[in-house]
Parts: C-alpha cells; structure tokens; sequence
C-alpha cells in the first residue's frame, strides 16, 4: 500500500483520476485542506479545515468492471459504522452511502468508475469525514452535519483516524471483492435508519414516495409505493 499526503488539494478524488494510470493499486491519497470537494450528486463537500480527513482510495481489483464494484460505497459506510461504534457512538447509514449520528450526517462517500472507452482503469473511492470543527461552522452547510470532536467531547487525532479507516477498510476488503453485497448486508442493515419508514427517494429527475421495506443481495433499495413495489438501484433519500 502507498500513501500520498497532499498539503492542499482541490479534491482527492480529482487528484486521483488525473493520476490514475501512474497510481498503483491500493493507493491511499488524502490531504490536509481540500478546496473543491464533491459529493453525490454533483453536491459540493465544505471543507471544514485542516483537522479533518479528506481522503481516496485507488482501487485497481481487476481488469474489467465487475458488479459488485457497485457496493464499494455502502462496504465503506459499514467500515465507518464500526470505527465510530468504537468511540461509542451509535452512527446510522442513509441509503446509499451517508454516514449519520443522530440525523446529522457526519461522512459522505463518493466512488467514481474510470473507463477508457470500453476498458475499466479503477476505481477512485472518496470519504471525507468531519473529525474536528464547531457549531458555528457546521451552520453554515445547508443541511444537518455533525463532527466526532463535538460527539466525544474531545479533539481527534486525524493521523491516528485517517490510519484507523484505512487498515480497517483494507481488513476485509479482498473478502468483499469475493462475496460483495452480501458480505456487508447483515451488517448494513443493522445500521440502516430508513427502514420500516415512510420516505421519499430522489432517482434522476423522478421522486419515488414509499415504505422503505429491505435491501436485494446487490445493495438495491425496495420500496413498497402504495401497493407498488419498486427496486431502487441509484438514488438519495431526502
């Protein structure tokens, strides 16, 4: 495994792709301050500062694009689930890939899939998690967001994390890679706080209202609409 540190970035996961061919895979690039971060959905990610963790994985697992590549995210979401359990938070995931405390959304995850025309490249997997910032800054970003010094009640050392997520994530990875969704599923249930719940799903430019009733073995939200049931493969819960 390789580790690039960059001081300031405009986002890591764009570093990563401009640099894919010359990245080996399994490398971890991450940053001090990021000044155009993005999320899903082409959102934008606010930097919060520099005691945070802003951060990509270069994934390079095969030479051709394989379905469970899609699950990468929510893998990561679980991955994040346990490390934050262990300073003993109660953390929740929003369908697909949102990390929340509370109802206050703590990391966002974002992957994206390089093609070159038909060939797969890899893959750049982002997080950016808030380790350490205030109310008052975490006011200014347009929905509810929460960061682990203000749940803990104490600053957080952002090496000592960064370094906790990556072996972790790398832990049971290879195992992922076989099994995919369904290595996680169990367990990403069980921290999933839409279920049983009356909610409504952005897909592209349609919204889809429902009961939130389970997960498919690839990761696929069901959604039962007034009697309709409707099996979600892309999409953000509002």
């Amino acid at each position: 495994m390789r580790e690039i540190f960059l001081e300031e970035v405009d986002s890591t996961n764009l570093y990563g792709k401009n640099n894919l061919k010359d990245l080996p895979d399994r490398t971890v690039i991450y940053a001090a301050r990021q000044t155009s971060g993005r999320g899903r959905l082409a959102r934008n990610w606010v930097d919060l500062g520099g005691e945070n963790l802003f951060l990509s994985f270069i994934l390079k697992p095969s030479d051709k694009f394989n379905e469970k590549f899609s699950n990468i995210t929510q893998y990561l979401s679980v991955v994040l689930c346990d490390i934050l359990e262990s300073y003993g938070l109660e953390p929740s995931i929003k369908w697909p890939n949102d990390v929340l405390i509370g109802s206050r959304k703590i990391s966002g995850i974002l992957c994206e899939t390089v093609m070159q025309g038909s060939s797969f490249n890899g893959l750049v997997l982002g997080v950016g998690v808030n380790l350490n910032s205030d109310f008052a800054t975490l006011e200014t970003i347009d929905k509810p967001a929460t960061s682990l010094n203000l749940e803990v009640g104490r600053h957080i050392d952002v090496e000592l994390f960064k370094s906790r997520l990556v072996n972790a994530f790398f832990e049971n990875y290879d195992e992922f890679l076989e099994k995919g969704f369904e290595f996680i599923k169990s367990k990403y249930i069980s921290h999933a706080s839409f279920l049983d719940k009356e909610i409504c799903v952005q897909s592209l430019n349609k919204k889809n209202k429902g009961i939130a009733k389970t997960l498919t073995d690839r990761g696929e939200l069901v959604l039962d609409s007034k009697g309709k049931i409707l099996v979600l493969t892309i999409g953000d819960i509002l």
